[in-house]
């Protein structure tokens, strides 16, 4: 029996509403807000992005990455890796990345299992490259 749209929106709805009171969003919430109201992790944050943009905006126009630029970033970066606000973000990213992976694996099986010529089920497709990314 075919499923109108506006039933799937519904639902989605709900879903989103459940997935809100998920301990790992409201983790991930806090550790936002917590990041947000440090100004000294807010500092490096900026400082990281900008210096990583002025890098990749150097690199587009042909002009090398010199080693003192490169150790700049890399030492802004451990700077980084060792605020304990930061810290805690980034865990509390991944649990929430993780939680919506599993979600949308699940709809994706489905959807897959729906599909005419999709693969048997227990057949997993390859993952993608990358993975998390760190958004600021």
């Amino acid at each position: 029996m075919p499923v109108e749209t506006k039933e799937i929106m519904e639902m989605a709805e709900k879903l989103g509403q459940i997935v809100g009171q998920h301990p790992a969003v409201e983790k991930y919430r806090q550790a936002q807000k917590s990041l947000a109201e440090d100004a000294d992790a807010n500092r490096l944050v900026n400082t990281f992005n900008r210096q990583l943009m002025q890098l990749a905006q150097q690199e587009e126009s042909g002009m090398p990455v010199s080693d003192a630029q490169r150790m700049q970033l890399e030492g802004l970066q451990s700077q980084l890796a060792s605020h304990l606000k930061v810290k805690a973000m980034n865990l509390a990213q991944v649990e929430f990345v993780n939680i919506m992976r599993q979600i949308s694996d699940n709809i994706r099986k489905h959807v897959h299992e729906a599909a005419p010529g999709a693969p048997a089920a227990g057949h997993q497709q390859p993952e993608q490259p990358g993975g998390p990314k760190m958004v600021f």
